[in-house]
């Protein structure tokens, strides 16, 4: 609850409009399409709620809406402190509605708010409400214009109209209750019904709106596009998934004239003993890219036990898991490769095993790395009894997967 009981703020959102520009959808109006997973209305409200210096919130809904908007109100998971109203048939009769709702309820001061706008953020009612507290009649947010400004007649340009100190209205509008309801009740009486937002009410009947600085991110969803971007925008993971995996392999040395590793055949006096061509390094880098998404092992997709990975080059088994992860939605970001051997020297060969990485995983080259080091004369290695190979494989995983 607030602190300040000088300035007790109620909260009046507008939902009760139609929503034509956005097209038809199941979910109803735009103020109920889901967005994120939840109705864009519960995103509004949820802001206002969280909000520590909203005394009421009157929510303004359409005759029809009453189940969408109760299932949009479960959504925020505090349903207490909310009223409904009816609203009328333009904006302007819901938002008196709504204002005629809040009166007795003891607001000094009430913020009027599109319910599809649902981006906005505390430091914005911080600054309108600031505003408020220095005895501002009213406070309406605005962002500078921008774009250059066109006039046009009969489909060509006429002028082009100057954006100094030009801005764009957003809401929530902020004003002293009494005065923008006595505002409100005197259009309605006089039978104007031209205002496009309650600021321009303000205006009419002598009050002073004060400019406060709003957000750029306090976007209005109008059309169908408005509404895919949010859902796009809120549905992105907060974080990028990203997987690490790591792979070992180790194969014998036996008598023979070469090895295979990273793809690349160097001529030596031992070959590494396998049941395809035992290429330790791409072995163990189809394990790492596995595990990035608990794909189990190499064994698991080319038992060797099956003859028909007899003497198969070990690209078949990279590019299977490459494909594996590509089609669960990762992109592959790096791979690294460390060999530990005596020989033959990898040094020479280093580029064109980056190389060959490279093409089997359909990635730039400056995302593959090989290294190479001897085990210093000890165990298996040091004795030139074997080859072993680490491998590490960075993924990117898209939203869903």
């Amino acid at each position: 609850m607030p602190q300040d009981k000088a300035l007790k703020i109620g909260v009046v959102i507008v939902a009760a409009g139609r929503g034509e520009r956005a097209g038809s959808s199941v979910d109803g109006p735009k103020q109920y399409r889901r967005i994120g997973g939840k109705p864009v209305i519960t995103h509004t409200l949820d802001r206002f709620k969280a909000w520590p210096h909203a005394e009421e919130i009157v929510c303004v809904i359409h005759a029809d809406d009453d189940p969408l908007f109760e299932a949009a109100l479960a959504a925020t998971g505090e349903q207490a402190g909310v009223r409904t109203v009816i609203g009328g048939a333009t904006r302007q009769q819901s938002v008196l509605n709504g204002l005629r709702a809040l009166a007795g309820t003891g607001a000094t001061h009430v913020m009027i708010h599109d319910a599809v706008r649902p981006f906005l953020d505390t430091a914005l009612l911080d600054r309108i409400r600031a505003t408020l507290e220095t005895g501002a009649a009213a406070a309406l947010p605005v962002v500078p214009v921008s774009d250059t400004l066109k006039r046009g007649a009969d489909g060509l340009v006429s002028e082009t109209v100057s954006r100094e100190a030009l801005f764009a209205a957003q809401t929530p509008q902020a004003f002293g209750l009494p005065a923008i309801l006595e505002a409100h009740e005197k259009a309605a009486a006089s039978g104007l019904a031209h205002f496009t937002d309650d600021a321009s009410i303000a205006e009419w009947a002598g009050l002073a709106v004060a400019l406060v600085e709003g957000s750029v991110d306090n976007i209005k969803l109008t059309v169908r596009r408005d509404i895919e971007m949010a859902d796009e925008k809120l549905s992105r993971p907060a974080l990028p998934d990203v997987r690490t995996g790591n792979g070992y392999d180790v194969h014998q040395l036996e008598p023979g004239d070469g090895v295979t590793l990273c793809g690349i055949f160097i001529a030596h006096d031992q070959r590494l003993k396998g049941h395809s061509d035992a290429d330790v390094a791409l072995h163990a880098l189809t394990d790492a890219l596995l595990a990035t998404k608990g794909l189990g092992d190499i064994g698991d997709h080319f038992p060797p036990s099956d003859p028909q990975w007899k003497g198969a080059p070990s690209r078949i088994f990279l590019e299977h898991a490459a494909r594996l992860v590509r089609e669960n939605g990762g992109t592959i970001m790096n791979a690294d490769v460390s060999l530990i051997a005596e020989a033959p020297k990898i040094g020479p060969h280093r580029q064109a095993m980056r190389e060959k990485l490279a093409d089997i995983l359909a990635i730039p080259v400056d995302r593959c790395s090989v290294k190479a080091t001897t085990n210093e004369t000890i165990g298996f290695v040091g004795r030139r009894e074997g080859i072993a190979a680490i491998a590490t494989a960075t993924v990117v995983y898209g939203a869903g997967t």
